[in-house]
């Protein structure tokens, strides 16, 4: 299986932002535990990382071309508001898996909404990494 796993914004800031909430690992630390991940559980991988949205929805849209097994996408704060994201992940059908390292659920209210979790077959949050694993699990049928 080749999955795609698309970061959003600030999570290039991972271990620096708000470590009290997401932990004091860094993106490069996310990194290395996906790679590790991979190397066990056998799987393809790219992971990329954007604070646009644009070019979130760019990446989407490459997916459908290099034809992607599955997509695991953490959108940062576009979660709650980008239509254009949810839309990206609907035209594309691709399986889909929304992640989060915090529980959105669990936080202020405008955070408890998501946009894309309609257009997406499953939601892993609350678990910082592990989310990311579950996701994986999810994709490779280890449900």
């Amino acid at each position: 299986m080749n999955i795609l796993i698309i970061n959003g914004c600030n999570l290039n800031f991972l271990g620096i932002r708000e470590p009290e909430i997401y932990g004091d690992k860094t993106y490069k630390d996310l990194n290395k535990y996906i790679k590790s991940l991979a190397k066990d559980m056998s799987f393809k991988y790219k992971m990329v990382q954007s604070n646009y949205e644009g070019k979130i929805i760019d990446y989407l849209q490459k997916a459908y071309f290099k034809k992607y097994d599955g997509i695991i996408i953490n959108p940062g704060a576009y979660t709650h508001y980008s239509i254009a994201i949810r839309d990206a992940i609907l035209s594309i059908n691709i399986p889909t898996i929304e992640v989060h390292l915090s529980n959105i659920n669990k936080r202020e209210d405008f955070r408890k909404l998501s946009v894309i979790s309609d257009v997406c077959q499953m939601t892993f949050c609350g678990e910082h990494f592990e989310s990311y694993k579950k996701a994986i699990q999810y994709l490779l049928g280890d449900k």
